[in-house]
């Protein structure tokens, strides 16, 4: 008999894998446990649900959830509410893409390996790279990946990161760091982007790289040219991290001298998903090709001379190298980086540029709101992409703010007080291609009703 529909563990089952074990009880089976650390009692929560209970209890819950669908966004700090064609739902719910794994038989996985190619080739015409891997779980795992490689290949142990870059990508890039014995040195900003003169000092002959990130947390844009002189001066790397919808309109990093570029494709089609998964993408320039993390899916042809696609450089610890590795990434987001694909074919260069231009002008059209408050004003007076900082008054709390817009249906900005203690009082706001002039003015409109 089995006693829960979903976990199929029949008596039998269970006095089979007693027997199998050597145990005569499952009391005896847990046996080594001491007392001392196990709970005692009935855990509280409530008794089993039927099939229509669950999803009912489960759909109250998930009512909770303040979606894009019944409130406006205005939050972004690197997860975005960007228009989501609905094509690429229907192509990555196709089974064989849906359900497929780690393609390692190429003769019968000829599909996905095409999807990852395409997106490979997509990463290396928007960035400007030579090339691109299959992709990376997230934007702050490529970029303490890209820490690492500039490390091995410059056989130096210094990385200098700007404050500007996302807390949490360089929370994880000290962790990486930790384990890879580097040493990380974080620089300040001025007016919301890298200050020069303290990097300038920070970079010495030990320095593997400098990593800068533009549009930056706070939505300013870097300026390159002087942070590649810099480093490349040192003979070290420059590490770029990119929101990749921005390069529809920006320079491609490759032409800014970028050695590795790094970003999460989640503006690219990818659902926000309560935060996460997301897809992150790895570029580099040739000299640095085989030091590329995770795999590379390459074209080849077949021994009739049709085009076909294998993996390729695969220099990770599951795979021969073992211990000489890269990295230890072992897989990659096939399937987000397959709503990307689709993304930036539908869009194509034309669509990119005009999505880039919205996010642009919309978002400054929201600032020039905030100008005109009386209450409010903008932070840093550096070029921003669809992101910028909003000083609130002074005693006003970021914190306290959003909860009353999220009772007027508004999901406030980013409270940069929580990972920039200089910054309390300052909201991060983001506006891209789905907010209209009524939204930007209404979201405006109630921050000053609500100080």
């Amino acid at each position: 008999m089995i006693k829960h529909r979903y976990l199929p563990m029949t008596e039998q089952d269970e006095i089979e894998m007693l027997k199998t074990v050597g145990a005569n009880s499952i009391e005896e089976l847990f046996a080594d446990i001491p007392q001392s650390v196990r709970y005692d009692g009935i855990m509280p929560m409530s008794k089993a649900l039927d099939e229509s209970a669950l999803l009912k209890h489960m759909r109250v819950l998930s009512d909770k959830n303040a979606d894009f669908d019944r409130y406006t966004s205005f939050l972004g700090a690197g997860i975005y509410d960007h228009h989501i064609p609905v094509v690429i739902n229907h192509v990555i719910s196709r089974s064989e893409f849906y359900t497929a794994y780690t393609p390692y038989q190429p003769e019968i996985s000829q599909g996905e390996l095409q999807a990852i190619f395409e997106f490979q080739s997509y990463i290396c015409e928007l960035t400007g790279m030579k090339v691109a891997n299959a992709s990376m779980y997230d934007g702050a795992t490529a970029l303490a990946e890209a820490a690492a490689l500039a490390s091995g290949a410059t056989k130096r142990k210094r990385i200098v990161v700007s404050r500007t870059v996302h807390p949490e990508a360089r929370e994880i890039l000290l962790t990486s760091a930790r384990g890879l014995g580097l040493e990380v040195v974080e620089v300040g900003y001025s007016n919301g982007v890298t200050d020069l003169a303290e990097l300038e000092a920070a970079i010495n002959d030990d320095t593997a790289a400098v990593l800068v990130q533009t549009p930056n947390f706070f939505g300013c844009l870097e300026d390159i040219r002087p942070i590649e002189h810099l480093i490349h001066e040192r003979k070290g790397l420059l590490v770029m991290s990119v929101n990749p919808l921005s390069l529809g309109i920006l320079e491609s990093p490759g032409v800014l001298g970028a050695d590795v570029v790094v970003g999460d494709a989640q503006p690219l089609g990818i659902p926000a998903s309560l935060g996460g998964p997301t897809c992150g993408f790895f570029a580099v320039s040739e000299p640095l090709m085989r030091r590329i993390p995770g795999r590379i899916v390459g074209q080849t042809v077949d021994s009739e001379g049709k085009r076909g696609f294998v993996l390729t450089l695969q220099a990770r610890e599951q795979h021969i190298r073992r211990e000489k590795a890269t990295s230890n990434i072992c897989s990659n987001q096939a399937l987000l980086a397959l709503c990307a694909s689709v993304y930036m074919s539908i869009m194509g260069k034309a669509g990119m540029q005009e999505a880039a231009m919205l996010n642009l002008r919309k978002s400054h059209y929201a600032s020039g709101q905030v100008q005109g408050s009386p209450s409010l004003s903008l932070a840093f007076s550096a070029p921003f992409f669809n992101e910028f900082v909003v000083k609130l008054p002074e005693g006003a709390e970021a914190g306290a703010l959003n909860a009353m817009l999220l009772k007027a249906g508004y999901i406030g900005g980013y409270d940069l007080g929580s990972a920039y203690p200089e910054l309390a009082g300052h909201m991060l706001v983001a506006v891209t291609e789905r907010r209209t002039k009524a939204e930007i003015e209404g979201f405006v409109s109630e921050m000053e009703a609500c100080l």
